[in-house]
Order: structure tokens, then C-alpha cells, then sequence
């Protein structure tokens, strides 16, 4: 291995490491305690280091972001694949993607509700996001229904569920209708 091929693994093992401690932070005390200080103690390195892989906490912000937008489109394609049927798959989803946002609230909110950086719905967009939508466009562009565009389908649909994570979340909805809210969601949406 030559010394360039080293650096290079040695700075990509130092960004993960920047990105992994921020994320577990954010998770456990939420966005307001990232800071580039806290993050420069916490990885053993000095501030400068930390700015030469993110030029702040914003850019820190949306690689979290693209991470957990890996991470959801993986666990929505593993959901639906084990289901037969589409309206076991959209059921799936639908789980998945409540579950994902319930147990990385960070994440969630570092990928729809924190500025990132990051372009959606852009010809820029990432491949992560790009990813991920894809992966609910995947189920449920097969139930949109006769005349209806499935992009749109999937972005109403997409737009209920996050509209179902962020006020259960925050205590506007009970926890335990999440179930009911999901069926009806399958039910009324959804042409299976």
C-alpha cells in the first residue's frame, strides 16, 4: 500500500468517525449539543482537523443525512421484499418507515427537518435521497392507481407518513394508532 493509498484510508476512517460520533450525540442529546468543539474533544482530534473534512456543522448535518437515507431505503427494500402481495408490501413500508424515524429521531430529523446542505427533488440530489425515494417508488408505484403520475402518488403518500412520524413524535398523535393510522393510510391510498 502506498503512503497516498494510507492517507486516504486514514482520512476516510477519520470521517466516519466524525460523522458516527455525531450522529450518536445528536441521538442521545440531540442536534443543539453538535458542536465542532464537542466534536474535536470527543474524536481525540483538533478543530482544524474537523474542518478540513466538513466546514461545519451544517455539512456534518447532511452527512448524517446521507448515511440515514442509505440506512431507510435498505430497511423499507428489506421490509417489502419478505411481503407477498401489494398491499402486504405498502403495509411494509408504511412500518418500516414509522419505525426507522421512532428509532433514529436524529437521523430523521438530520434527513427532513435540519439544513443539511442538501438538494432534493434536484437534478443535484445525491444519490443516497435519489436512492431512497426510489426505494418507496419501488412499492409504491405499482398501487397509484389508473391516471395517477406514480412520483406524485409516491410523494403524497411519503409527505402522510412524515406527516404521521413528526406529530407522533411530538405528541400531537397517541403512539399506540399508529397501527390504525397505517391501515387507513393502505386503505384509502392505496388502489390494491
Amino acid at each position: 500500500m502506498s503512503v497516498q493509498e494510507r492517507k486516504q484510508r486514514e482520512r476516510a476512517e477519520r470521517e466516519r468517525l466524525i460523522v458516527a460520533t455525531a450522529r450518536e450525540l445528536a441521538e442521545r442529546q440531540g442536534w443543539d449539543a453538535v458542536t465542532t468543539r464537542r466534536l474535536a474533544e470527543r474524536i481525540e482530534y483538533s478543530q482544524p482537523v474537523l474542518y478540513s473534512h466538513f466546514r461545519g456543522k451544517r455539512e456534518i448535518i447532511g452527512a448524517v443525512a446521507l448515511q440515514g437515507a442509505t440506512e431507510m431505503a435498505a430497511a423499507v427494500r428489506a421490509a417489502t421484499f419478505a411481503e407477498h402481495g401489494p398491499r402486504a408490501k405498502v403495509t411494509a413500508l408504511a412500518r418500516a418507515y414509522l419505525d426507522f424515524a421512532e428509532r433514529n429521531p436524529a437521523v430523521y430529523d438530520a434527513l427532513f427537518q435540519l439544513d443539511g446542505g442538501l438538494a432534493y427533488a434536484q437534478e443535484d440530489t445525491p444519490e443516497p435521497l435519489k436512492d431512497a425515494f426510489a426505494a418507496l417508488l419501488e412499492c409504491l408505484g405499482e398501487v397509484a392507481g389508473d391516471g395517477i403520475h406514480p412520483g406524485l402518488f409516491t410523494e403524497v403518500f411519503w409527505a402522510s407518513l412524515h406527516g404521521i412520524a413528526t406529530l407522533t413524535r411530538t405528541g400531537r398523535l397517541l403512539p399506540e394508532d399508529t397501527e390504525q393510522r397505517v391501515e387507513l393510510l393502505v386503505d384509502r391510498l392505496a388502489v390494491i
